[in-house]
């Protein structure tokens, strides 16, 4: 991914720098159970992992002949801090099947439209720079507030897998959502 740097009114959607591992691992794999692992994917364990080994990992993975690889992450920043990150990922790369995430780290800037607005950036970046039709996005029926940011910035459920996510004792549906590029244009500016 080329060097990034979108500003919208409430946050900035940027590269991760070498600078910004140490705060990002923190944020990721500093607690044993952070907020937001319960809602993205809880029903995957959290496989911490030790400061140098993310910093292995991660500088391998920045430095892979300059292209990013399976996946590319960019931060997303308010006020010079770092709050969440945006990814991207192949779920089958050769027929352009790309899907993508979003995590808001810092309980305290849920709810406030910061996610909204770094999803409709990053839609908008994708279909700009990629030769894509669709972006998708797979999110459980337990986070229903993900769910709701998926419609707000124009996507579809596509498909709904019945109560195949256990967790906490009950069981969740798998949720697919997706957006096509026609469905997209001028997105952005209703926004």
């Amino acid at each position: 991914m080329d060097d990034v740097w979108i500003k919208g009114r409430k946050v900035i959607l940027r590269n991760v720098k070498q600078a910004d591992l140490k705060r990002l691992w923190s944020l990721k794999y500093g607690e044993v159970n952070p907020e937001w692992k319960k809602w993205d994917a809880p029903y995957y364990p959290l496989e911490l992992m030790d400061y140098h080994t993310y910093i292995d990992k991660e500088t391998k993975h920045r430095t892979n002949d300059g292209k990013m690889g399976a996946y590319s992450e960019l931060l997303m920043e308010k006020n010079g801090q770092i709050i969440g990150s945006v990814v991207y990922y192949w779920e089958h790369e050769p027929s352009r099947w790309l899907e993508i995430g979003i995590t808001i780290f810092e309980p305290k800037y849920w709810n406030g439209g910061y996610g909204t607005e770094a999803l409709m950036m990053f839609i908008d970046y994708l279909f700009e720079n990629l030769e894509i039709e669709r972006v998708g996005l797979t999110t459980w029926s337990g986070n229903e507030r993900m769910m709701a940011v998926g419609e707000k910035v124009g996507m579809q459920i596509e498909g709904r897998m019945r109560k195949c996510r256990y967790y906490d004792g009950y069981y969740y549906d798998s949720i697919r959502m997706g957006i096509l590029r026609e469905e997209w244009s001028g997105n952005l500016q209703n926004f």
